[in-house]
């Protein structure tokens, strides 16, 4: 599976990340760049050869190892975004924080955010994306070994409903833990833009998918963009990336 996501990983960031920089950030190439959740380090890996300057955090120390195994040329540091003493640690700051399918997991939002805050240079940019909260597969259902991978929403039923079904479906008994643990730690549009304001960011770029990126790669679907109304944005919406830099002064 390690060697599946590195490679999807690599596949993404040259046929979307390098593209949709290029037209927001044309100079990201000489940026400073920091990935929040590197995992196996398929993005590095390709900012690595385009000559970019990178670094990457990932909390899970097997995931940074098969990182490095992946390509001892990396520079990747296990730690935690939430960490107060990241920062410190760090020594660095950057022109471009890439935290792609990483902030819904994370329950210390506030800490997070004015981690990168403080990991920013003035003028630098944020690339963040995420399912929201509400969202059809939010719960990351697509974990089960039956057709309830195939349903969405399941993430809002009450637990105990859930557990009745997934006996039924004889799914994995952590299946329900899991989806519950996405649900709690998800995160709305609402609050990001919240978090966006609180710490001082705003954004360039907001847009929302009922199709993403990823699923063009992934299934072959076309990728189908929503406009930015309240109830598609959090609960028909698969996804919802940004761009965000330092609030301008007025």
């Amino acid at each position: 599976m390690a060697e599946k996501h590195y490679y999807e990983q690599i596949d993404y960031t040259r046929k979307y990340i390098i593209p949709y920089l290029r037209v927001n950030l044309p100079e990201f190439e000489k940026m400073n760049l920091l990935e929040v959740g590197c995992a196996e380090g398929g993005l590095l890996t390709v900012m690595k050869a385009l000559g970019v300057r990178c670094k990457g955090i990932e909390i899970d120390p097997k995931r940074a190892e098969t990182a490095l195994n992946k390509n001892p040329e990396l520079d990747i540091v296990v730690g935690d975004i939430t960490d107060p003493e990241l920062p410190a640690k760090l020594k660095n700051k950057y022109d471009l924080i890439i935290i792609r399918e990483v902030i819904e997991h994370i329950r210390d939002k506030e800490a997070a955010f004015r981690n990168l805050k403080n990991l920013l240079n003035d003028g630098g940019f944020i690339f963040i994306s995420f399912p929201p909260k509400y969202s059809p597969f939010a719960g990351h259902q697509q974990i089960a070994k039956s057709f309830l991978k195939f349903v969405p929403y399941l993430h809002l039923l009450p637990a105990g409903i859930l557990r009745i079904i997934s006996k039924i479906m004889k799914e994995n008994p952590a299946y329900v833990d899991e989806i519950k643990l996405h649900f709690s730690t998800g995160c709305t549009v609402r609050k990001l833009e919240k978090l966006v304001s609180d710490f001082g960011l705003e954004f360039i770029v907001k847009e929302f998918y009922l199709f993403r990126p990823i699923y063009n790669l992934r299934f072959g679907l076309p990728v189908f963009k929503l406009p930015e109304i309240p109830l598609l944005k959090e609960f028909i919406s698969f996804g919802c990336e940004s761009l965000l830099t330092t609030a301008r002064k007025k």
